[in-house]
Order: C-alpha cells, then structure tokens, then sequence
C-alpha cells in the first residue's frame, strides 16, 4: 500500500528554518528519485527539490541555496532542510517521487512564513 506521511511544518518568521520529513512506503521509495512539492491556493502544484536513489540533487531557482534535499534509505525518508525562509515559501508541501509523482498523494504539511 502506497504511503506517504510529511510532517514538520509550522509558523516561523521570515529569515527562520524548518525541517519537513516524509515517510514513505518502499515501494515508491525505493525505486524512484524523490522530490518534495508545494502548493499554494489556485496555482499549480510545484516541485522545488529532487534527490536521486543514489543522492544526486536538483533544486528550483526560488529555493537554491536555501533549501537542502536528504534521504534516509535505511528508514525509507526523504527530508527538506529550508533555511533563509522567505513569505512566499507559505505553502503546502507534499512528497512524491520526482519527477513524474504518483497519483496518490498524502496529507501534506503546512508552512506559514510570516513578515
């Protein structure tokens, strides 16, 4: 069964950090580059940073530099490091493989970077 739990989000002030985990079902996490995606209201889903299985990484203009990508595949996570957080990070981030994700999608985790 597809699993995909993303946790870690929260309210911070612009120029804070947080760090987002997801854990996924191994069989999506095995076999497939993993990215992590936001979304905020009437704009399409976007997806701000990959990792390979074999931990190559590739980020989005808005985030590099600021933004790191990780995986654990011992524990079968992927987790987003965001530094230097800006208010227009305010989004509902989500975790799927990359970068073509599956149709199933979890709940996802809300963060708020307030001015």
């Amino acid at each position: 069964q597809v699993q995909l739990v993303e946790s870690g989000g929260g309210l911070v002030q612009a120029g804070g950090s947080l760090r987002l985990s997801c854990a996924a079902s191994r069989s999506i996490f095995s076999f497939n580059a993993m990215g992590w995606y936001r979304q905020v209201p009437w704009k399409q889903r976007e997806l701000v940073a990959t990792i390979t299985t074999s931990g190559n990484t590739n980020y989005a203009d808005s985030v590099k530099g600021r933004f790191t990508i990780s995986r654990d595949n011992a524990e079968n996570t992927v987790y987003l490091q965001m530094n230097s957080l800006k208010p227009e990070d305010t989004a509902v981030y989500y975790c799927n493989a990359a970068p073509n994700p599956g149709r199933y999608w979890g709940q996802g985790t809300q963060v708020t970077v307030s001015s």
